[in-house]
């Protein structure tokens, strides 16, 4: 038999920038947003995503373009997986409703084009010295930062793969 399978459903969560309003509009509110590279999906990432999503009626992830995310000085060889990998990864995602793009150092135009509810970032970052904090609460929104689940970043993980083994 060679029926073909249809794609997953999962792979209409992803779009374009340029469609994400539309998209967004109409998914369900409260919407909250977060970004990232989110390069290798761990433990961390996928609590840190259910956290977000129970604030709200729908979760958007902003995923740093493959350039974005080296600019952050990760390491020449970061992303390990290219953006539209990790847009399906992030997709699959049962805590996901909508995945994007963005290619600027931060996600401020995106943010400002959007207008989420709530945007949430990880607890390292200090949530009233970020630009998109003060976009967001001037049009009557909220942002807040979820703590970091404890043992769990994606630098870690590849610096632990390279170790020669026996170390």
């Amino acid at each position: 038999m060679t029926d073909t399978l249809a794609p997953p459903a999962f792979l209409a969560k992803i779009c374009h920038r340029e469609d994400a309003a539309a998209q967004l509009a109409r998914l369900p509110r409260p919407w909250v947003f977060t970004n990232g590279v989110f390069d290798i999906l761990h433990r961390g990432h996928a609590t840190y995503l259910a956290q977000a999503r129970a604030l709200g009626g729908s979760l958007v992830v902003a995923l740093n373009s493959d350039a974005s995310a080296r600019r952050l000085g990760k390491g020449p060889d970061r992303p390990l997986n290219a953006e539209t990998d990790r847009a399906v990864l992030m997709a699959a995602l049962e805590s996901v409703s909508l995945v994007t793009w963005f290619d600027e150092d931060t996600p401020l135009e995106l943010i400002t084009a959007l207008r989420p509810d709530i945007l949430v970032k990880g607890g390292d970052y200090d949530m009233q010295k970020l630009a998109e904090t003060a976009v967001v609460q001037a049009y009557g929104g909220t942002a807040l930062a979820i703590p970091f689940v404890d043992g769990y970043s994606t630098t870690a993980l590849v610096r632990k793969i390279k170790q020669p083994h026996g170390v």
